[in-house]
């Protein structure tokens, strides 16, 4: 394959699966876990050459799978045992390198013993030299750090197998070319180097020319078309639990059929079970979905006995349903083309469409990189507000009334009304009230505002509000590290709480924060195993756990 020859990212890649290209039986557990069926066309197209040990030059959008493009093959071809680094990729930012890490991790679920260590600028070294000394599979670094590493000597590249160049063309931007062409001259002449970049100017063309050995080359056009007629909006997931945060959307927004989007087969049957259960009319469609199942839920979707779908990206490919008003991103994409793909089944025969987006803060960089692609801007949106529910709530109750006048046939029943009012007095205004709750059951009509102390706060019950996670603060300069010999350090945990140790106080900007009572509730202690060498504050665990259980914040103690 050629440049000239580009491969357009929309081609369909379902006639080829996973299991077509010589994965490991780990990898597609793996891939089965996270929902991956079938290969993105930057897939389809380098995982084979990589797997057969060739050099790479790929040309791809950011957005469009080309992580799992080389993370896979790189996997495949690991040697068991950690010890020097048998992988090395060289990424611009030190989010991309966080990003591709933990894309590294998640493939390798169902490798045993698998290590891969993000390395960069801003971090202090001392967790960075001890992961080294005790051995990785893969690391992931910014090229200045890198280069910091190998002066050291800490960072062995002799047993080296495979290089990695993640968006080159963004390093020749940011002026880290020079330093990509030294680490290249210090890795073994026999690895293998495989070099992605959106654009290709003629310093990347030269680095491929100069390291690259007769390398496969795969162009992939990004499909970046998305019609006008579709109204882009996000919310970022915060406070507010994101089935919460669904039920509102569903109870507020009007719409006609929505299609609900998840990544996993798991998650999708989940989130239309717990839609079922409040009362939507959804169901699901997966890959585990046998086709006459998926024929009968898609013909109540037309025929409108269903008006969600949840569904994997796999399983909606395909779909073609006019009254789909609505697509929902519960889970974002993981590439952009998946997200191209996915709104577009709304919008159709020239109808108008809304597309909405659930971004958590860690999937920034995803809403900026779709965004790019697609080359239309996604402005943010507001839940619907309590107030908004309840009014749906109330006109929706009052529909069904008006319902039911129109119909007729109330001559039994209002003869019943009348023979209750005569004989207990009781006003028929009284009466049609007790009806109206026993027609409404045990369910609220109702959700409840919040409590006084949380209104300001935006908070409501049984949620709490997000706390702010490690990936999205600065890490602290090095020096912070470095100011004082470790035994004058706080511990982490005493650092985290603002508090002086030899004063035995409340720093000043925690002081007017108060105490919660420790009896106040029967506690039980759980021990988790992480903390502050792996860079978690006890504001991020908190946040988490409450966040996943639905719990109020008071009800985890310290």
């Amino acid at each position: 394959m050629s440049p000239s020859d580009p491969v357009p990212a929309g081609t369909p890649a379902a006639e080829l699966r996973f299991s077509d290209l010589a994965l490991s039986a780990p990898l597609l557990a793996a891939l089965a876990d996270v929902g991956y069926e079938s290969p993105s066309p930057i897939q389809a197209a380098t995982i084979p050459p990589l797997l057969a040990g060739r050099d790479v030059l790929g040309q791809a959008q950011t957005g469009t799978g080309k992580t799992a493009a080389f993370a896979l093959p790189v996997l495949s071809r690991l040697e068991p045992g950690a010890g020097a680094p048998q992988a090395l990729v060289l990424a611009p930012t030190r989010e991309l390198a966080i990003q591709v890490a933990e894309a590294f991790q998640r493939y390798a679920t169902h490798i045993p013993g698998f290590h891969v260590l993000p390395i960069y600028g801003g971090q202090s070294y001392g967790p960075q030299l001890a992961a080294l000394k005790r051995g990785v599979h893969v690391v992931v670094g910014t090229p200045g750090r890198v280069i910091d590493h190998l002066e050291r000597g800490s960072l062995d590249l002799s047993k080296l197998a495979t290089l990695v160049l993640d968006e080159a063309d963004e390093m020749l931007r940011m002026g880290f070319i020079d330093d990509v062409e030294t680490v290249l001259k210090k890795t073994p002449p026999e690895r293998q180097v495989a070099l992605f970049s959106a654009t290709m100017p003629p310093q990347i063309r030269r680095i491929a020319q100069t390291y690259l050995r007769e390398p496969e080359q795969v162009t992939i056009q990004a499909r970046t078309t998305t019609a006008a007629n579709i109204r882009q909006r996000y919310w970022l997931v915060s406070g507010v639990q994101k089935l919460d945060a669904v039920t509102r959307i569903l109870e507020a927004e009007p719409f006609d059929a929505m299609i609900v989007f998840a990544r996993t087969k798991t998650g999708c049957e989940e989130l239309a079970q717990k839609l079922m259960a409040r009362g939507f009319a959804a169901a699901a469609i997966h890959g585990d979905v046998q086709q006459a199942q998926r024929e009968k839920t898609v013909a109540q979707l037309k025929a409108g006995v269903l008006d969600i779908l949840v569904a994997t990206d796999v399983a909606a490919r395909g779909l073609d349903v006019e009254r789909i008003s609505h697509v929902l991103n519960y889970d974002i994409p993981y590439d952009t083309e998946s997200y191209v793909h996915r709104i577009g089944r709304t919008g159709r025969a020239g109808r108008s469409g809304e597309a909405i987006l659930f971004v958590t803060p860690r999937e920034r960089g995803m809403l900026r990189a779709i965004e790019r692609a697609t080359r239309q801007p996604i402005e943010a949106m507001e839940l619907p507000t309590i107030e908004r529910v309840n009014d749906q709530r109330v006109t929706r109750f009052l529909g069904r009334i008006s319902d039911a006048l129109a119909e007729g046939g109330l001559e039994l029943f209002r003869e019943l009304v009348e023979r209750y009012e005569r004989e207990h007095d009781v006003p028929a205004a009284d009466i049609a009230a007790a009806l109206a709750k026993l027609a409404q059951g045990r369910t609220p009509l109702l959700l409840a505002p919040p409590p006084a102390a949380e209104r300001g706060r935006g908070v409501y019950p049984g949620q709490v509000e997000a706390a702010p996670r490690a990936h999205d603060r600065a890490p602290r300069p090095e020096r912070d590290a470095q100011a004082a010999p470790r035994s004058d350090r706080r511990p982490a945990a005493v650092a985290d709480a603002g508090v002086d140790p030899a004063a035995g106080a409340r720093a000043p900007e925690r002081r007017e924060r108060p105490e919660r009572a420790p009896s106040e509730f029967a506690m039980e202690r759980f021990r988790i195993e992480v903390g502050h060498v792996h860079g978690v504050k006890p504001g991020n665990i908190v946040g988490a756990i409450a966040n996943e259980a639905g719990l109020d914040a008071k009800h985890i103690g310290r």
